[in-house]
């Protein structure tokens, strides 16, 4: 990855987090810091531990950790994998693993992915790292005309994106969420920052989370990033690992992770008495019953066009259909599909109380999925769905986002990018897909069914804060005017495409 990222003033306690990223040397460490795992695990067969991560620095401590102290593999899949401080810091961790034996397969998008053609193919040629890009249709290997006729012959295939967002560690411990590898979903961003959450899992359900990403990565939508390269002529024939090319890519990457110059001074002194967090974590988890989520590679059979369901689609909708009491529900998008109208009607008339905490106008990343919510704002609330519009400067953030005093001057807007359902307060929905038809259609999405009354009210109390006055609005045309008159024009225009299908 593209090593020339901005440099961020990290925070003693995000420091945390990267200190496994950053290629840096523990105080203390145990002699197996794995084994209160293995013990955990052996304890409680069948059953899965999880927990909650609500906190960006939370979330990006158990990765490094876990990236650290991985003995034989390590499985990610990605929508998102930036060439920002964040995707550099943890990029160099995959390369550190796989130097000492640890096999790391990769699987990216490549709808987003901007990791440069030498620094991606270098770190394919790797012996123990293979990358595979889904669907390359746009970016990877594929020339600009090509890309013009891959929309124009098959506009469906082209709008068919991998949205899993799963890190899988020897098979035993995994993270799953909607967080992507960049500074913004990590709290790190000096202008833009996302509100999101993961969730920690250890034991039974952890296999199958690997057998989907097996899926994944035996399907036709996966292809290796050499091929690719080989295909317009970037491979050199021959080319290795210990090509000097390759060799100096590597350097240069573990240069900037260890580089003292990327780091506040108070940091490194902090760096050198840090205890092993990752324990005190995983001291938090649950044990209980979790259920995993997934769809297939494609999404569905195609045969319906921009719509067709899938997997997930089908085992929410039935979460939904089930609740007895209430619905709560955390979305960055909100746009429903009319089978989604339908589903939140039938609930209502059940008198099933249904709440949502979803992006305002001005916190909004994405101005066409807020063109489609606004067009059908007011029929929502006509049916008596309680929705609740995310302020740009919610007073929550000052608790959740560790590093906002130091960048309170800076003011960054502070947006929703998590996925959550709550049922009944008895079991809760953690993953990837947004309340829209792309996810519900288009996008294949992940995540895990926690059946855990404990932990579906904290996660529960954690949405209701963010509703309350002072981080959201009531749901309300006049809520726009908070948003710049720039946004507001923009998505006016929107409103008047015909895009409902692809938000």
């Amino acid at each position: 990855m593209n090593v020339a990222a901005r440099r961020v003033r990290f925070s003693p306690v995000l420091s945390l987090a990267l200190l496994a990223c950053g290629g840096l040397v523990y105080a203390a460490t145990p002699p197996d810091p794995r084994a209160f795992i293995d013990t955990q695990i052996a304890a409680r067969a069948g059953l899965t531990g999880s927990y909650v991560l609500d906190r960006g620095e939370e979330a990006l401590l158990a990765r490094a950790w876990l990236v650290e102290h991985a003995r034989r593999t390590i499985e990610v899949q990605y929508f998102i994998w930036s060439t920002d401080n964040i995707g550099t810091l943890a990029t160099e961790a995959l390369l550190r693993a796989a130097d000492r034996g640890v096999r790391v397969r990769v699987i990216v998008d490549d709808l987003l992915i901007d990791a440069p053609d030498d620094s991606l193919l270098a770190l394919a040629l790797h012996p123990n790292i293979d990358i595979r890009i889904y669907n390359p249709v746009h970016s990877v290997g594929v020339p600009l005309h090509r890309r013009i006729v891959n929309i124009l012959t098959d506009f469906r295939g082209s709008n068919q994106r991998m949205h899993d967002k799963t890190f899988i560690v020897d098979g035993q411990i995994a993270i799953t969420g909607g967080r992507n590898m960049a500074d913004e979903y990590f709290d790190f961003d000096h202008q833009y920052n996302f509100r999101d959450r993961d969730v920690l899992v250890l034991g039974a359900v952890v296999p199958s989370m690997r057998s989907s990403f097996e899926q994944f990565w035996n399907s036709s939508y996966a292809v290796p990033v050499e091929r690719l390269y080989e295909r317009i002529g970037v491979l050199q024939k021959g080319l290795t690992a210990d090509a000097a090319p390759v060799r100096q890519m590597y350097r240069t990457l573990r240069g900037y992770a260890t580089s003292p110059a990327n780091f506040a001074p108070e940091i490194r002194a902090t760096l050198a008495d840090i205890p092993s967090g990752f324990q005190a974590l995983a001291a938090k988890v649950t044990w209980g019953r979790v259920e995993f989520l997934s769809d297939e590679p494609g999404k569905n059979a195609g045969r319906d066009g921009l719509a067709g369901g899938g997997r997930t689609t089908t085992a929410l909708a039935t979460l939904v259909e089930n609740a007895r009491s209430e619905v709560l529900i955390q979305s960055p998008y909100l746009v429903l599909s009319d089978a989604a109208i339908e589903l939140f009607r039938r609930a209502r008339t059940r008198g099933v109380r249904i709440r949502i905490s979803t992006n305002s106008l001005g916190s909004t990343d994405n101005l066409q999925a807020f063109s489609g919510y606004r067009n059908q704002r007011s029929e929502l609330l006509a049916m008596g769905l309680e929705i609740f519009e995310y302020r740009p400067d919610p007073a929550v953030r000052t608790t959740v986002m560790q590093r906002y005093i130091a960048l309170r001057e800076q003011s960054p807007v502070f947006a929703l990018h998590a996925k959550t359902m709550v049922i009944d307060a008895e079991k809760v929905y953690v993953g990837t897909f947004n309340l829209d038809p792309r996810s519900e259609n288009l996008n294949t999405e992940v995540g895990v069914v926690i059946h855990d009354s404990s932990q579906a009210r904290l996660v529960a109390e954690s949405i209701a804060t963010d509703m309350l006055p002072t981080n959201s609005w009531r749901a309300a045309e006049d809520v726009d005017r908070y948003a710049p008159w720039s946004k507001r024009l923009r998505v006016a225009f929107w409103q008047w495409m015909p895009i409902k299908p692809l938000l």
